[in-house]
């Protein structure tokens, strides 16, 4: 058996990430042996996002408070949550979320857990983006609604 502590977790964050979701992160699935449900300790300090506003198909995503009050964005507006709240995103336009310290407390932590089904979409309706991962990363996408081309483009 493997375990992982979700008290414990220590936080990567990626300089590379931009301006308003520097989150840091401890990804444990892979740690615990898991191959259907991935699972992260997000960390957000004050002013930062977990990711852009978005909702899934093909997989189903459950977020669990752990600390401080994070914002949660979602299909019928905002509010804030609290320690031990636990919420489901179920696939489609209704599951759509984001998170975001909008206090000034110096962190807060939320875990997440989802599916790992593949392929995978993620729709972003304030880019209007789409991002499709199909289980090869040579094949992964992301690109705008407005870049759509007819099926029989370049076909005949």
């Amino acid at each position: 058996m493997q375990r992982f502590n979700l008290h414990a977790a220590e936080a990567d964050y990626d300089e590379s990430d931009p301006d308003d979701y520097r989150a840091g992160m401890a990804r444990f699935g892979p740690a615990i042996g898991a191959t259907k449900i991935g699972g992260t300790v997000y960390e957000l300090p004050p002013g930062q996002s977990i990711c852009p506003y978005h909702y899934e198909y093909g997989n189903e995503e459950w977020a669990i408070v752990l600390e401080g009050r994070p914002t949660l964005r979602h299909s019928g507006g905002e509010e804030e949550l609290e320690p031990g709240d636990v919420v489901c995103f179920p696939e489609g336009p209704g599951g759509a979320h984001k998170f975001t310290n909008a206090t000034q407390e110096p962190r807060v932590r939320v875990l997440l857990l989802s599916t790992k089904d593949e392929p995978s979409v993620a729709v972003y309706p304030d880019s209007d983006k789409i991002g499709v991962w199909p289980g090869d990363e040579r094949d992964n996408l992301m690109t705008r609604r407005e870049s759509v081309v007819d099926y029989w483009d370049r076909e005949t």
